[in-house]
């Protein structure tokens, strides 16, 4: 979909103003919020002709688009062939069996048999574990006095959450999580990019074939985790093949690393940019369940997703016809004024904070039990052993991910805390 030179030209015009392109813009993608704000104001059901889909900013809106439009929007292998991009027939097969890109009734299957192996229940029990895994990894930077929150702690973190979630050896999360990159890429950029399809189908062609070995041995060998459940789920009588298995614990390992990953690193920088905030926070750690829904719906993690009209229709005083692209804003809607009051305001005890940041409806993520603890864990382990962390000098660099908004590095210091001092010390003196 990415539009030629002659029309990249014409997105600098004044009538396209409003056209999501402009992400591509770095000062942009910095702070898009300005853009989304002037989409919702002035055309809330807004044609971008660059992008040939309507782009949807308001909170009512996005909800229906979320509740009622078809995610179902994956081209079949046959159909790519008969475009002449018979090439990403591997990247078809892969998402046309991901219950993302599913409606009812194939999706209701799919998410009957997952969410059995993705109980509230288990997440919860989960916390203590993940209290041990983010202590040591802050145990590993709290001598430097300084981390990069990504490298240190927002990716590692539900990188190896992941992998056990998985069932599959920890050791490789670092493969994991490359996969999961590039996958995401693709999956939150609407512009074509021809010099990464190559990259792509490599990702795809690695991924497959693990998650195809992973599946084989945990059927010859069943160990604990969300792959075995996949594999022995049932309901009526239906369980999953091993494609479905093997494609939605792909998508599993991209959503649970991704959004975890930006929800921590925009929360962190969120809260040094609110100083007020932080500290009150940090004053009272029992609202970091408010704190962490506010992060969210402030820096939402995932801004937005597309869907396809499922029959022609009138949305926003606008008619939308049957198959047409519909990219709803979750982002905008987060900052709707008519849903949030005060809605630029960052607030960690806000209340009545039903944003959409995880979605909606049927597609609600089912990773977001586990994303909210991970990030209710990281940052009142944060406040309670580093005080005055502070931003370090940087130019920040956002990820080209338009849809999935995260830091490639947020590098912060802090002081190093007095018990460690004195750790330190002890060893000198030992060694000496």
């Amino acid at each position: 979909m990415c539009p030629g030179a002659e029309s990249v030209a014409r997105v600098e015009s004044a009538d396209a103003a409003l056209s999501l392109y402009h992400l591509l813009d770095p000062a942009v993608l910095a702070n898009p919020y300005p853009l989304f704000h002037r989409l919702r104001r002035e055309d809330p059901v807004h044609w971008d002709p660059f992008l040939h889909a309507w782009v949807v900013t308001r909170y009512s809106d996005v909800l229906e688009v979320l509740h009622t439009f078809a995610a179902d929007r994956t081209p079949t292998p046959e159909q790519l062939g008969s475009m002449g991009l018979a090439q990403l027939a591997p990247l078809a097969q892969l998402m046309v069996k991901q219950m993302l890109f599913m409606d009812a009734s194939a999706h209701t299957r799919l998410r009957g048999l997952a969410s059995q192996a993705f109980t509230p229940a288990r997440i919860e029990a989960l916390r203590s574990h993940i209290q041990e895994i983010v202590d040591r990894l802050l145990d590993a930077v709290q001598d430097r006095g300084e981390m990069d929150v990504i490298a240190d702690l927002a990716e590692p973190l539900p990188a190896i959450v992941t992998a056990e979630m998985l069932g599959l050896p920890v050791e490789d999360r670092h493969r994991l999580k490359a996969w999961s990159a590039n996958f995401a890429e693709m999956l939150g950029n609407f512009q074509h990019n021809p010099d990464h399809a190559s990259r792509m189908l490599q990702t795809v062609e690695e991924m497959t074939t693990y998650f195809r070995e992973a599946v084989a041995e945990i059927k010859r060998h069943p160990r604990e985790g969300l792959i075995h459940s996949l594999l022995t789920a049932e309901v009526d009588g239906d369980r999953l093949s091993e494609e479905e298995v093997m494609a939605n614990a792909i998508i599993t390992m991209v959503g649970g690393q991704e959004t975890t990953t930006n929800l921590i690193g925009n929360g962190v920088l969120t809260l040094l940019r609110h100083p007020g905030e932080m500290k009150r926070l940090r004053g009272d750690l029992s609202l970091t369940a408010s704190a962490v829904e506010e992060m969210l719906r402030f820096e939402s993690p995932s801004q937005h997703t597309a869907r396809l009209a499922p029959s022609d229709r009138e949305l926003g005083g606008k008619q939308i016809r049957k198959r047409q692209a519909v990219i709803a804003i979750m982002a905008a809607a987060n900052r709707d004024p008519e849903r949030f009051p005060d809605p630029d305001r960052f607030d960690v005890a806000r209340t009545d904070n039903r944003h959409v940041a995880f979605g909606y409806a049927a597609h609600f993520c089912f990773g977001a039990p586990l994303a909210r603890m991970e990030g209710q864990v990281a940052f009142a382990a944060l406040l309670r052993r580093f005080d005055n962390i502070q931003l370090l000098p940087q130019d920040l660099v956002w990820r080209t991910n338009l849809g999935l908004r995260g830091l490639t590095s947020l590098k912060v210091s802090f002081d190093v805390p007095r018990n460690s001092k004195e750790s330190v010390a002890a060893g000198q003196e030992s060694q000496q």
